[in-house]
């Protein structure tokens, strides 16, 4: 019972914690402040000043992951709502997905070679920028591992969400269709949800984006490690 209300406590933490950050993004709305980065920094203060172990935190943060699973197949909503859209402009939403899914494994995996980085981190971080339950399944494939796998999901898509509005600015990307597609190929649900602020074609695309590139990335990431020997 004691172990329940502690889980209980746990998922309580982390849902009032993004409620909080993400009514601060809302009046604020700084890139910086996103809900995912300033909620994370939150529950990791708190765990430290309360001397709380992350596997205690699990007890009931386990329960919040494991509906990471189920959202990656509801993804599958937006390709069907934008079918349509999907079909009449399928050579740049392809192009622009492979693109972004191919620059991503290969530009990180060689910086990473190239540096001198430890084999097995190579290979936890190619998948970066698919969404997480995907990325994991490729990095366990690839022999990584999958905990620093998450780690580089988050991080892909905490940068990504905060650069996006400056790169665009400087790029001068104002197609919804451009910003949907970087969006989704480069930060996978972060980004996604950086892509609501600008448009619903824009969160659109990057919806079909990021569901386009986790199954592309899934093939792709044997591939690349294939190719260029990482």
């Amino acid at each position: 019972m004691q172990q329940v209300l502690f889980a209980f406590c746990m998922i309580l933490l982390t849902v009032v914690a993004y409620f909080l950050m993400t009514r601060i993004y809302k009046r604020y709305s700084y890139s910086y402040l996103i809900p995912v980065l300033t909620a994370t920094t939150l529950i990791i203060v708190i765990l430290s000043v309360f001397h709380i172990p992350y596997k205690n935190y699990m007890i009931g943060g386990q329960w919040i992951s494991s509906l990471l699973g189920p959202s990656v197949v509801a993804l599958a909503y937006p390709l069907y709502k934008q079918r349509h859209f999907l079909i009449n402009h399928i050579f740049p939403i392809l192009g622009g997905v492979l693109v972004g899914a191919i620059s991503g494994m290969i530009s990180v995996g060689l910086l990473a070679k190239i540096i001198g980085i430890n084999h097995t981190l190579i290979l936890s971080i190619i998948p970066k920028s698919l969404t997480t339950p995907v990325a994991i399944e490729v990095t366990k494939g690839l022999g990584g591992n999958a905990s620093m796998a998450v780690v580089g999901v988050m991080i892909a898509g905490i940068f990504g969400a905060i650069a996006a509005p400056t790169i665009f600015k400087i790029m001068r990307v104002h197609s919804p269709v451009g910003r949907g597609i970087a969006l989704g190929s480069a930060s996978h649900a972060m980004g996604t949800s950086k892509a609501a602020e600008y448009s619903e074609l824009t969160f659109s695309m990057s919806s079909v984006t990021m569901t386009l590139c986790a199954i592309i990335g899934s093939f792709l990431g044997p591939i690349v490690v294939w190719i260029f020997q990482i």
